[in-house]
């Protein structure tokens, strides 16, 4: 066994528990045998794209970045659906195309080179140009990042489901996040320590061009992964088959509750700017407040990521359940608590910890919901599943995004109980999905 093969070996069996013997659910023998080189690379390239998207977050750094460069304030609510639905929306038309590739990990290096120059081309906006044009290519960079990140998703989830088994793709996810979390934690503290580090286009200018390097960085380490050529059937004229897949949501009907039930927990992402706005209301507007936040939304998912992977890989359908149920219960808890303060006060550290139990629920709903699919389905089905379901919660998304902003136009407590209730909604249709995980 070379030294190479060595260490990469050692990380597979500490990170993903495989000491008795190859676990390979799913997997052909030539892709199981290159199983610990694949797991650790795809370990360290979506670590660094996922502390790349801590550093130039759209809930964060770039609303930041845009107002300290005096961009108009209406640009601000853009960032958000932009990032999340565009990286969604168009999947079905990348997965028919995708799927046309024997070899598709090259798509996956494509979208993240094309993300980091993303990220150059807002760094270049931010020191050149005035507040208005700052605004307009960061928005503009930002849209073609979304499409980029939309090629990877389709991409990535294929590659891991042709060089990692059943049993241990949780696992894989939850590393990720652990890694991410470490990087949260120390910016957010960071932040909240040093307050003079919030001020000025130059730090935000900083961290997106450190986040374009992991982007490159990540390109590199994902292009040296192993991939056996797959099924190409069914990747020509992408517009027919795109809107063809679509029949997946009438005639599969587990696929159909799932995609249900996914819309229904995407409170557990919307509603944490809500916990914000809440805590700023109460404690006030500090600027080392949102550090101490994103600290705590780092730590939450550096203690539960792994946690949740592990449990992932033994049912994924009962964690996504759990950790909805979960996020919408604290949810509830939070308006109860603002529309009833109680007399002894504690705020200050009530709204922190719901923020960090909120962060533990969301990894936990993210981990189960990715693990289920890549579990559900095999192949070109899985590609098929993956576009449909993206798409579908890219328009979700730009639909309670629409109606978050009219509930939150009567009280932000109204928005926050529509999205608690329809969490609760869907962990009860997800628990009753039925079982793919494989044990092991």
């Amino acid at each position: 066994m070379t030294e190479q093969h060595s260490w990469r070996e050692s990380i597979y069996e500490r990170l993903a528990g495989d000491q008795d013997g190859r676990v390979c659910h799913g997997l052909t023998d030539e892709a199981c045998r290159e199983t610990p080189g694949n797991f650790t690379l795809l370990l360290i390239a979506n670590a660094l794209t996922s502390i790349g998207d801590r550093l130039a977050s759209a809930k964060t750094t770039l609303p930041w970045l845009l107002a300290a460069a005096g961009a108009p304030h209406w640009m601000h609510s853009l960032l958000v659906p932009i990032r999340e639905s565009g990286s969604m929306l168009p999947q079905m038309l990348i997965g028919a195309w995708a799927r046309s590739r024997a070899i598709r990990k090259w798509l996956w290096v494509i979208g993240s080179v094309l993300q980091g120059l993303c990220l150059v081309c807002m760094s270049w906006a931010a020191i050149a140009l005035p507040g208005m044009w700052v605004g307009l290519v960061v928005i503009a960079s930002l849209a073609v990042f979304a499409l980029s990140r939309g090629l990877c998703s389709i991409a990535h989830k294929d590659v891991l489901g042709k060089t990692i088994p059943k049993s241990r793709r949780g696992r894989l996810a939850g590393w990720i996040g652990f890694a991410a979390g470490i990087c949260a934690l120390a910016t957010g503290a960071l932040m909240a320590l040093v307050p003079e580090t919030q001020e000025g286009v130059g730090v935000f200018v900083g961290l997106l061009l450190v986040a374009a390097v992991l982007w490159a960085l990540a390109a590199m380490v994902y292009a040296r992964i192993y991939e056996f050529p797959g099924e190409t059937d069914g990747g020509v004229n992408g517009m027919r088959a795109a809107f063809g897949q679509l029949r997946l949501l009438v005639d599969d009907a587990p696929f159909r509750r799932f995609v249900l039930a996914r819309a229904l927990a995407m409170g557990s992402g919307l509603v944490a700017p809500f916990y914000i706005i809440l805590a700023r209301e109460d404690l006030g507007g500090a600027a080392s407040l949102l550090g101490w936040f994103i600290a705590m939304e780092g730590l939450a998912s550096l203690l539960s990521a792994p946690i949740w992977g592990r449990y992932a890989d033994r049912s994924s359908r009962l964690v996504f359940a759990g950790a909805c149920a979960v996020a919408s219960v604290m949810t509830l808890t939070v308006v109860v608590w603002s529309w009833y303060q109680p007399s002894f006060g504690g705020s200050q550290w009530f709204y922190p910890l719901a923020f960090f139990v909120l962060g533990i629920a969301h990894e936990g709903v993210r981990l189960g919901r990715k693990t289920y699919l890549l579990d559900c389905a095999e192949g070109n089905t899985r590609t098929a599943y993956t576009a449909v379901s993206n798409s579908v919660i890219g328009a979700a998304l730009l639909l309670a995004g629409g109606l978050g902003s009219l509930a939150a136009i009567v009280s932000v407590q109204v928005a926050m109980l529509f999205l608690g209730l329809a969490g609760l909604l869907g962990a009860w249709l997800s628990w009753r999905l039925p079982e793919v995980s494989q044990a092991s």
